[in-house]
C-alpha cells in the first residue's frame, strides 16, 4: 500500500514537471511565430506593363515593384517574345523596392512572358512569371516608349529611372538567434527532465 501511494506520489510530480515543460514550449512557440511572420518572403505588389496589359508598343523597360526591398545581387529577370528570343539589355538594378530590367531596342510587336527571380530581403530566392503584349514593336531608341503610359502601373516607371543598385538583403540573423535559444532551452529542459527521473527512481 506506502509504495503504491510512492508511486502515485512520483507520477503526480512527474507529471507537473511535463505539464512546466509543456507550459515552456507553447511560450518559446509563441515567441518563434511572430519573427517567422516578420520574415516572410517578399511578394510582388505589381508590375508595368501589368500581367495581362496589352499596351500600344513595345516598352522601353520592364518594372516589378515589391512590398520590401529585393537584393540586386542574384536577381535575374527575362523578357521573350513567342520565339524565345530574350529582349532584356544590362543587368537589373534595384531602386527601393522597384525592380528594373531595360529592354534592347527593336523588339517586335506581339506577346511576350517576363521570367523573374529575385532574391528576397530575407535572403532567400522566390521567382514568378507573368505576359504582356504590345501592339507595335519597340522604338529605335532607348527613350522611354509612350506606350508603357497606358499601363496601370507606369508611375512605377518614371520612379525607377536611372536606378542605383541598393544593398543587398542583410542575413537574417535575428532568426538564428532565436533558433540557437530556443535550442540551449529545450536541451536544458531535457537535462532537468532526466536529472529528475533519475532522482525519482533512485
Amino acid at each position: 500500500m506506502i509504495r503504491q501511494i510512492a508511486r502515485t506520489a512520483s507520477a503526480f510530480r512527474l507529471s507537473r514537471r511535463f505539464s512546466g515543460v509543456l507550459v515552456l514550449l507553447g511560450l518559446l512557440a509563441a515567441l518563434l511565430l511572430p519573427a517567422g511572420a516578420a520574415n516572410a518572403h517578399d511578394v510582388v505588389e505589381n508590375t508595368s506593363p501589368s500581367a495581362g496589359a496589352t499596351v500600344a508598343s513595345m516598352p522601353s523597360e520592364v518594372t516589378l515593384t515589391m512590398d520590401n526591398v529585393p537584393a540586386a545581387i542574384g536577381s535575374k529577370v527575362e523578357v521573350k517574345d513567342a520565339s524565345g528570343t530574350d529582349w532584356v539589355q544590362d543587368s537589373v538594378t534595384v531602386l527601393d523596392k522597384v525592380v528594373t530590367q531595360k529592354l534592347r531596342a527593336g523588339a517586335p510587336a506581339g506577346g511576350y512572358t517576363v521570367n523573374w527571380r529575385l532574391v528576397s530581403s530575407d535572403g532567400h530566392p522566390i521567382e514568378g512569371t507573368f505576359s504582356f503584349t504590345a501592339i507595335g514593336s519597340g522604338g529605335a531608341s532607348a527613350a522611354p516608349d509612350p506606350g508603357t503610359s497606358t499601363a496601370p502601373n507606369s508611375p512605377g516607371t518614371v520612379n525607377s529611372a536611372n536606378p542605383a543598385p541598393a544593398p543587398a538583403g542583410g542575413f537574417p540573423w535575428l532568426i538564428v538567434v532565436i533558433a540557437v535559444v530556443a535550442l540551449l532551452i529545450i536541451a536544458g529542459l531535457v537535462v532537468v527532465v532526466r536529472r529528475n527521473l533519475a532522482n525519482d527512481q533512485g
